[in-house]
């Protein structure tokens, strides 16, 4: 379904705010930015990359609001003395994160993926998203990281196959997690980072709880305490351990690759 919608992206160029920019332009939505590198005259191949998307780009001097229906989009610790904010306040332009657009795209997808933990979920997002695009599942996924594996760090699904599949890392730092509802939770691990672990523990439980299925780690000790809220039907455990419901095992290292056998349901897959 098209966005009949206006965006501006006030810091356009950043990691996590040029993908969400191209998947809003790509559902049909009226898209523009400002950025101060591009003010700087640097990272020119990513703003050219933008404007062939149809995305206008503007100085970072409030120049380019111009309607208060413009929905400006911009961290939270943008201070409302930069002209792009001072200007959005004076129009009356609705305001939102980055973690509440993109939250509020993700929950209206069919099929939500989102991916959490303390580290390693940007390259398990991108792992998870090239899975499902060469088993045809012609995902939408968005990382705050560009993915080796596609050029950007967002690449757009149709919607056509199997209702429309959305995947996404999810950030518990600041709290921005809870905004999410997945169908499938994935925990990669929980350390002491940003939060006490207490506070990272119910954050943690609570996104896994709202999902079908909750995919846990069964290496990491904290990330194994998350079951104990869960119904034994509502999760799966993955990692090398024995008691994991899907392992890996005879690993084999090579210096670009590795080879082993994925063990699930008392079954043996080949995989590299």
């Amino acid at each position: 379904m098209a966005i009949d919608k206006s965006y501006f992206f006030c810091g356009i160029g950043g990691s996590g705010m040029m993908p969400l920019a191209l998947i809003v332009a790509a559902q049909g939505a009226r898209v523009s930015g400002s950025d101060r590198s591009l003010d700087q005259g640097r990272s020119s191949a990513k703003f050219d990359a933008l404007r062939a998307k149809d995305i206008n780009l503007f100085p970072q001097d409030g120049s380019g609001l111009v309607s208060p229906d413009q929905i400006v989009v911009a961290s939270a610790a943008i201070e409302n003395t930069v002209p792009d904010i001072a200007r959005a306040e004076q129009l009356g332009c609705p305001r939102l994160s980055r973690a509440e657009l993109l939250a509020s795209l993700f929950n209206q997808a069919s099929v939500r993926i989102g991916i959490g933990g303390t580290s390693g979920k940007s390259t398990v997002t991108g792992m998870t998203g090239w899975i499902m695009d060469q088993a045809g599942r012609d995902p939408t996924i968005m990382n705050g990281a560009v993915m080796r594996n596609f050029e950007t760090g967002a690449v757009i699904g149709t919607g056509d196959n199997d209702g429309g599949a959305f995947v996404t890392e999810v950030d518990e730092s600041d709290g921005s997690i809870a905004l999410y509802q997945p169908t499938i939770a994935t925990i990669t691990n929980i350390t002491l980072d940003h939060k006490p672990l207490p506070e990272l523990h119910q954050l943690f439980g609570d996104f896994a709880q709202k999902a079908d299925t909750a995919i846990i780690n069964a290496d990491d000790a904290e990330s194994r305490l998350l079951a104990a809220r869960l119904t034994r039907t509502q999760w799966r455990s993955f990692g090398f351990s024995p008691d994991a419901d899907i392992r890996a095992d005879g690993i084999v290292d090579h210096p670009e690759s590795s080879r082993f056998s994925v063990i699930a349901d008392g079954n043996s897959h080949p995989a590299s």
